[in-house]
């Protein structure tokens, strides 16, 4: 079967740049939903107040910001990072101040930016690559936005809908429930 990305018969063969654009377009869509389900959960009183859902929507923030800072070249403060944020709104900010990192490290990044291996303990296997890394970030997140769904329906919310293919139709950018500072351009990767 010929690979259409590639036009190649090798399976694990992608063009760089349209790797590049497709990981461009999955940590936005990715943002994306993760706004709308923060919007959500912000509209439910109950679900602002699970305490479940609070510690998993922060796991995941950690996660984002973890892979963020492997990838930025930056330490990561686990037990810093690892403080849930004071409240919902709180937590809403630091995810899209997250998000706009992302996209703007994205905005400039190369086809050998994301060959870059990045290694940490805290990476299963002590190493990956930074295109593997955002890959994580995007499906971890999407995993997780299921389960925090389930919590949303017991306490009587609807989540968003959140479908890839229905996003490129458009491809709305963020709506961050609260205002999120101005971009904010990361530093120079190590």
């Amino acid at each position: 079967m010929v690979n259409v990305l590639s036009g190649s018969d090798n399976p694990s063969t992608l063009v760089p740049w349209r790797m590049l654009e497709m990981l461009r377009d999955l940590v936005c869509h990715n943002g994306h939903a993760n706004a709308a389900l923060l919007s959500a959960v912000r509209q439910n009183h109950a679900a602002v107040n699970d305490v479940e859902l609070a510690e998993l929507l922060h796991h995941v923030l950690l996660a984002h910001r973890f892979w963020l800072a492997s990838v930025l070249g930056l330490s990561f403060d686990v037990e810093r990072e690892s403080h849930p944020s004071g409240s919902l709104d709180a937590l809403i900010e630091r995810y899209g101040t997250t998000h706009e990192q992302q996209v703007a490290w994205l905005s400039t990044a190369t086809e050998g930016d994301l060959a870059r291996v990045l290694e940490s303990a805290l990476i299963p296997g002590g190493r990956c690559s930074v295109a593997h890394a955002l890959v994580q970030v995007c499906m971890h997140s999407h995993g997780h936005r299921a389960q925090c769904a389930t919590l949303l329906r017991r306490h009587g919310g609807t989540p968003p809908g959140a479908d890839f293919i229905l996003w490129l139709a458009n491809r709305p950018a963020p709506e961050w429930a609260v205002p999120v500072p101005a971009r904010v351009v990361p530093p120079e990767v190590k």
